[in-house]
């Protein structure tokens, strides 16, 4: 029941104020009154498939050079200042964007402001500054990724799946790029992308559009935009002719497990409520402890530990749907691989029931209500939205929009995503003799 009025409430997001200065800067203010706080986020156009072929890692690294100060601020006081205000920051990096924010005390935001829109186009670094910059990248690739099994299975995996278009890059990049990476390349990629054209400003707190404006134009109004604006166009890759496999063994795996990535549509490459049909199919298949591969193969049979599925449905260029099972001491994989098929298999034959696609519809309205009750919540999802491709309309109705899914868009996403000819399947296995 609670799940139901949760459904009622969520028809619809909170309707921003939105504006856009002359420079192109788009902004948009999502007021919250309930204390004396904002969220300041920072969103550009521009992510790791944007890179120049050849020096992956520029998106991301550009997210450290970006605390390294400019004229009026020397390296790292970008971060104390905000510490010193009783406010926090942080950025990170994606394939379609990269993103900097921070959340302070409302009598502070103006300071925000002018520090975040004078790095925008006024960052500075010596040479000395960026290449011990990309030491520490490179030291963080090998920390995330190269010590990770779970994580090198799942590069060759999207290396596999997009063998042509960039989101078969990794994000951090390819270690001998980032090791290669030079200054003037990383330079002319800061001039051209680090725009107030290519830029969206999220405001969500204790401010309306008209107090924010004033601050806006002050501070990112007098910033140059870049003239012609290179179009984000990437390559595409040919269709699948047959399932992909991929086994990667490591000293340092202590427990198999079995994925597969599927591509997918996504909001951002939809013609119409396709992505949120896919998003209803992935709950009900392994979204949670009730969906079918969990029931199935962790308390049904007994023969896995976690299993579950979920869609990647917010890229610009596509998404992935990912499925995964971690088998119990003494099953194969190729016991666990068999067993999540045989679901796979009978949801693409019969579809959900009527209650699992009411269970899946509430669940996803009622995180729609909660994440309304958090203004950093909705500041994400309206800067992520906005630079995947989506509009505030697409945002606002999106709870309506999953509402009115049926059983028959449920099961067309499904067969046409689900197809093991467009897969890659990853085994994770410890190194044979252990």
């Amino acid at each position: 029941m609670l799940a139901l009025t949760a459904s009622a409430q969520a028809r619809e997001f909170v309707r921003p104020e939105t504006f856009t200065l002359r420079n192109g800067l788009q902004v948009v203010v999502i007021t919250d009154r309930r204390a004396p706080v904002v969220t300041h986020m920072l969103w550009y156009r521009v992510g790791s498939a944007d890179e120049p072929r050849g020096h992956s890692g520029i998106a991301h690294f550009f997210e450290h050079l970006m605390f390294k100060g400019t004229r009026q601020i020397a390296p790292g006081e970008f971060s104390r200042t905000v510490a010193r205000n009783g406010g926090e920051d942080n950025a990170f990096t994606n394939w379609d964007y990269t993103a900097y924010y921070e959340r302070i005390a409302r009598d502070r935001l103006e300071l925000v402001m002018r520090m975040e829109a004078d790095r925008m186009r006024n960052l500075q670094f010596s040479d000395e500054t960026f290449a011990s910059e990309r030491n520490v990248i490179v030291e963080e690739r090998r920390q995330r990724i190269d010590n990770n099994p779970g994580s090198v299975l799942g590069e060759r995996m999207r290396a596999m799946l997009w063998p042509h278009h960039p989101y078969g890059t990794p994000v951090i990049g390819w270690l001998h790029e980032i090791q290669s990476l030079d200054r003037e390349t990383a330079l002319e990629y800061y001039r051209t992308w680090y725009a107030p054209n290519n830029a969206i400003l999220v405001v969500a707190g204790d401010v309306d559009a008209a107090e924010l404006r004033p601050l806006a134009e002050r501070y990112y109004g007098r910033l140059r935009p870049t003239r012609d604006l290179p179009a984000r166009t990437w390559v595409t890759d040919p269709p699948n002719v047959g399932p992909m496999r991929v086994t990667h063994r490591d000293e340092k795996v202590r427990q198999p497990s079995f994925s597969r990535l599927y591509r997918a549509i996504s909001y951002g490459t939809d013609t119409g409520h396709q992505a949120h049909s896919l998003d209803v199919a992935m709950d009900i298949l392994g979204g949670s402890e009730t969906s079918r591969l969990y029931r199935a193969l962790v308390e049904d049979q007994r023969i896995a530990v976690s299993a579950g599925a979920s869609a990647s449905s917010g890229g610009l260029g596509g998404g992935s749907v990912s499925v995964w099972a971690t088998p119990v001491e003494g099953v194969t994989l190729e016991q666990v691989e068999a067993a999540a098929d045989a679901v796979i298999a009978q949801f693409l034959r019969d579809g959900p029931t009527d209650a699992e696609l009411t269970r899946s519809k509430n669940s996803l309205a009622a995180n729609a209500v909660y994440s309304r009750d958090s203004q950093e919540s909705l500041a994400n999802i309206y800067g992520s939205s906005l630079a995947q491709g989506e509009s505030i309309d697409d945002v606002v109705n999106w709870p309506a929009n999953i509402a009115a899914v049926t059983r028959d868009d449920v099961m067309t996403l499904s067969r046409q995503t689900l197809d093991t000819n467009a897969s890659v399947t990853g085994w994770l296995l410890p190194e044979e003799g252990q």
